[in-house]
């Protein structure tokens, strides 16, 4: 699933091949499939994209956008996109693919469930999109220590940490994948509530937030996750469906999963001990 990482990641890989290219034709819902969710009638998507070149690709917390002049083409985190050269085959299942005139595509794909959208900015109402427009990144310098503390004195005080973290677009594109890792380098666990954390633990929290995001964007996304060019990632996870099973790499003691909050939560319960 696309958050704030593989969003951007994926962004400076759409910038490097698709930006300034124009669209020949597109196809949308020839695959129809029952949780890939179209803003407006996707029939009318190639009439409205054709002839329209590619003037930008950009992340927006965990969507990938492309703009085209006045028109955004904008994928949810459940949007599988790949590159295509002209000469490489094409999925015969598909729920978006943009030809450009130079032949090469950009496919689509919805595994579990995803969003995919053309509109105009006056068109598009979606509050996650809003809200991720209106929020800083992680990445950015306005997502600093004063506006992350800010975020506490939103909240109820029986909060867990995951759900203070990956819950409410509090801080949109930052999902329950990306939160194993700053959890475990700020040594907190996922079930601590935030009424629990000192001040030093939240400045140590604010730190694995900018960090490992940083760390997770720059190495082209996590290896739990594929690039525009169907490529894992270049971060390694340190607790994911990958490697849960292998022993703490601090104190090489039994790493626990767990169903917590509508996921699966990888923690080290001496590293990272309820506080």
């Amino acid at each position: 699933m696309l958050e704030i990482p593989e969003a951007y990641a994926i962004a400076g890989q759409l910038s490097g091949t698709v930006a300034g290219k124009t669209i020949q034709k597109v196809a949308a819902n020839t695959s129809p499939h029952k949780f890939a969710f179209f803003f407006a009638d996707p029939a009318a998507y190639s009439s409205r994209l054709a002839g329209e070149t590619v003037t930008q690709a950009e992340p927006v917390a965990g969507f990938v956008r492309l703009s085209c002049n006045q028109l955004r083409i904008l994928f949810n985190d459940g949007v599988n996109i790949r590159y295509h050269q002209p000469t490489d085959p094409v999925p015969e299942k598909h729920q978006l693919l943009i030809t450009f005139t130079d032949s090469s595509k950009i496919v689509c794909t919805v595994q579990m469930y995803g969003g995919l959208a053309v509109f105009e900015e006056s068109e598009y109402e979606n509050s996650y999109y809003t809200v991720a427009l209106e929020k800083p990144s992680p990445l950015s310098t306005d997502f600093d220590s004063a506006y992350f503390l800010s975020l506490f004195n939103e909240a109820k005080p029986g909060l867990s940490i995951k759900a203070f973290l990956a819950t409410e677009q509090r801080i949109p594109g930052l999902g329950n994948g990306c939160l194993q890792d700053i959890l475990f380098n700020a040594k907190i666990n996922p079930r601590t509530k935030i009424s629990a954390l000192t001040d030093d633990a939240k400045a140590q929290l604010f730190a694995a937030v900018k960090n490992t995001l940083r760390s997770m964007a720059e190495k082209g996304g996590r290896n739990t996750e594929k690039d525009l060019f169907g490529r894992p990632g270049g971060y390694p996870t340190i607790l994911s469906n990958l490697t849960w099973q292998d022993p703490c790499p601090i104190c090489a003691g039994k790493i626990i999963k767990q169903a917590y909050l509508d996921g699966s939560v990888y923690f080290c319960p001496h590293c990272q001990p309820v506080l």
